[in-house]
C-alpha cells in the first residue's frame, strides 16, 4: 500500500480555521508500465481533506470508513495527517475501488467500483448533525463522486442546509462522465450542487462535459459563474496551461508555471490546488479578523486573488511531481510559490 505516513507540519495553528469535507474515500489501483497495479489511498474529497490539513487547516472528514484492510489504511493516513473523523467507528461496508490507467501525459482515466461501500453509508441528516457539532465550522466542501445523481438525496439537502446556516459552500465539479449511466441526469445533478456554492472549482474538461456554452474555455467559465448567482469565486484549472480565478465582480487573474514541470502523474493535483486556494483565503480572512468568511469573498482585492491563485498553483505543481497524491504543506507550497514565481496577469 502506497501512503505517506509522515505529515509535513505547518508552522500555523489551525485551531480557528475549520472545514468539513464530505465525499468519497477509496483505493486507486494505478496501472504501472509492467501491467501490475499499485494501490494508493485516494478519492477526491479524501485527498482534499488530507491536503487541507497539511496546509494547516483544521479539517473534519464526514464520511465513514470501512473496517477492512483498505479502510484501516485510509483511516491511518487521515489520522497521520491530522484530519478529524466525524465517524470514528469503522463500518462493515467495504472500501470503494477505482482502477486508474494513465495516458502518455500522466492524465488518469478511471473505472469505479462503488456499490454497497463504506463512504456511501451516510444520510443528509447525519452529515448535518456532524456539522452542527462543530460550532467553529466556517466552510463545507464536496463534489466529484458525491455529485452522482444517485446520491443527490444524500448530499444536496446537506449543502442547502449548510448554506442556510451561513457557512461557505465549496463544490469541486470534478466530473467522471465515463462511469455515470446517464450523462444528462448527471449534468443536472452537478448543476444543482453548483447552485449552492460560494466557491466553484472546475477544469477545462469539466466545462466540456457540462456542455457549458461559450466561444472558448474562459468564456464558458464566465458563463458558469454568471449562471450561479450564489457563487463569488470560480477557479478554472487548465492542467499544464495554468489556472484562472474569476470573481463575480468581473475581475479575474491568471497564473501559469514559468517552466515545465517533471510530471510523474496528476492524481490529486486538483485536490491539492483547491486545498491551497482555500488555505490561503482562510488565513487571509483570519489575518483581517473577518467574522464571516463567506461574506468576505465578495470584497477580495485583485492582489489577494493573485496571491491565492499562485499558492494554489504551487500546491498542485508539487503534487504532480510525486507518485499518487502527496499534498504539500503550507510552508513547502509557500516556498515553491516564491522560488518558482509563476507567470501571471490580472484582467
Amino acid at each position: 500500500m502506497t501512503q505517506d505516513p509522515s505529515p509535513q507540519p505547518s508552522s500555523h495553528d489551525p485551531s480557528t480555521l475549520q472545514v468539513a469535507v464530505a465525499g468519497e474515500a477509496l483505493i486507486d489501483l494505478i496501472r504501472r508500465e509492467d501491467g501490475s497495479y499499485l494501490p494508493c489511498l485516494g478519492g477526491a474529497l479524501y485527498n482534499l481533506s488530507r491536503a487541507l490539513s497539511r496546509q494547516g487547516v483544521g479539517t473534519h472528514y464526514l464520511n465513514p470508513l470501512s473496517r477492512d484492510r483498505f479502510g484501516r489504511e485510509l483511516t491511518a493516513q487521515l489520522k497521520a495527517d491530522g484530519v478529524q473523523l466525524a465517524v470514528p467507528e469503522a463500518v462493515p461496508q467495504v472500501t470503494s475501488l477505482a482502477v486508474v490507467n494513465l495516458d502518455a501525459q500522466g492524465h488518469p482515466d478511471y473505472a469505479f467500483y462503488r456499490e454497497g461501500v463504506a463512504d456511501r453509508a451516510i444520510t443528509a441528516a447525519g452529515l448535518n448533525a456532524a456539522c452542527q457539532a462543530l460550532p467553529g465550522l466556517q466552510v463545507v466542501c464536496s463534489g466529484a463522486l458525491a455529485l452522482d445523481a444517485r446520491d443527490t438525496a444524500l448530499y444536496l439537502p446537506w449543502l442547502q442546509a449548510q448554506r442556510a446556516a451561513g457557512r461557505c459552500v465549496v463544490v469541486d465539479a470534478n466530473l467522471r462522465p465515463s462511469v455515470m449511466p446517464d450523462l444528462q441526469t448527471y449534468r443536472v445533478a452537478v448543476h444543482a450542487a453548483l447552485a449552492h456554492a460560494h466557491i466553484i472549482k472546475v477544469s477545462d474538461e469539466d466545462l466540456h462535459h457540462l456542455d457549458v456554452p461559450g466561444k472558448d474555455v474562459l468564456d464558458r467559465a464566465r458563463w458558469l459563474l454568471e449562471d450561479n448567482p450564489a457563487c463569488e469565486l470560480l477557479a478554472l484549472t487548465l492542467g499544464a496551461e495554468g489556472a484562472w480565478l474569476l470573481q463575480r465582480s468581473g475581475a479575474g487573474c491568471f497564473a501559469k508555471e514559468a517552466a515545465p514541470l517533471r510530471v510523474v502523474d496528476t492524481v490529486g493535483a486538483g485536490d491539492s490546488f483547491l486545498a491551497g486556494l482555500l488555505a490561503f483565503l482562510l488565513r487571509q480572512a483570519q489575518a483581517s479578523a473577518a467574522t464571516h468568511f463567506a461574506r468576505e469573498l465578495a470584497g477580495l482585492s485583485a492582489e489577494t486573488c493573485q496571491r491565492a491563485l499562485r499558492h494554489a498553483l504551487a500546491s498542485a505543481s508539487l503534487c504532480v511531481q510525486e507518485q499518487g497524491c502527496v499534498p504539500p504543506s503550507w510552508d513547502v507550497a509557500s516556498a515553491w510559490a516564491v522560488e518558482h514565481r509563476a507567470q501571471g496577469r490580472v484582467v
